[in-house]
Parts: C-alpha cells; structure tokens; sequence
C-alpha cells in the first residue's frame, strides 16, 4: 500500500532505502528530536546502525505488527521524512502515527502537507477507527501520562 501525490510519494520503508534515509535523518538531528520527543537519532549513529534498524522495520512490516513508510520525491532521490504507524498503547486508539520530514522539507511547508495527505490516506485505506498523532494532536507528556494512569488500572 502506498501514496502519491504530485509533490511526493508514500511508501514501504526498506532496508535498501539506508543511503536517502541516513542523509535524512542526519541532516535533521535537532528538528527529530523536537518532533519525535524521544531522543533519537543519537548524533554519532553510524550508516550500520541505521541499516540494522531499517532491517528489523522492514521485517516488522512483513510481519504486520508495524509498518514504517518512507516519504522521498517522486523520483526517488532524495529522502523527505518517515511516517510509523503501529498498534495504539492507549486504550481509546486502534494505532498511533508518528511522521516526521527533514528541517528542509519543514522550511518548504511540507510537514503539513503530507500530515494532511496522511490523515486522508488513513481515513480512506486503513481500518482505524482512532488514531492518535503523538507530538501533535496530542503531547508526549499526555501520552506517557495516560500511559501511566492505564498501567495503575492494570494493577
């Protein structure tokens, strides 16, 4: 399953894919970590390092139990961001969605442009009935405090 649209296209991350993903990434260490909350890319990650993680999401993909997808331009040169969806470990959502693009893509307006494309692409092809948007329609720090108050009722 993928996505197209005149200014770029969505698609299956592969571990093929190291070179444009790991140019990506490093290019745009300081806005990932804004975006994704979580610390990574670590600023020392070797081009090996990413190839092992593309290698286990690619694997993952296969398996169904997660699914990351490259955004890169339409002819294939040049990586624009990542897009994961994965099951929700909030109760009230189906998946949780995380996206981001390069700090150069960010500067050319393209964050909500393929959010939006995203968004649509959900509601129309995927059998979500809720998904959240960790960073953006909701904050880390709710995530992980919701978290929280589920793990209490676990106990």
């Amino acid at each position: 399953m993928k996505l197209e649209t005149d200014q770029f296209r969505i698609r299956p991350l592969r571990a093929a894919d190291v070179e444009l993903d790991y140019k990506a990434v490093m290019s745009s260490i300081d806005h990932m970590h804004s975006v994704l909350g979580d610390g990574w890319p670590d600023e020392d990650m070797t081009i090996e390092e990413d190839r092992r993680a593309l290698e286990m999401h690619e694997r993952e993909f296969e398996r169904r139990e997660r699914f990351v997808y490259t955004v890169v331009n339409l002819d294939e040169t040049e990586c624009l961001g990542c897009i994961y969806i994965r099951p929700s470990r909030l109760d009230e959502f189906d998946a949780e969605v995380v996206m981001w693009v390069t700090q150069d893509a960010f500067d050319n307006g393209l964050d909500d442009v393929v959010l939006n494309a995203l968004k649509d692409w959900l509601d129309s092809e995927w059998p979500f009935d809720g998904v959240v948007f960790p960073g953006r329609a909701m904050e880390w720090d709710e995530i992980y405090d919701r978290l929280s108050e589920q793990d209490k009722h676990l106990h």
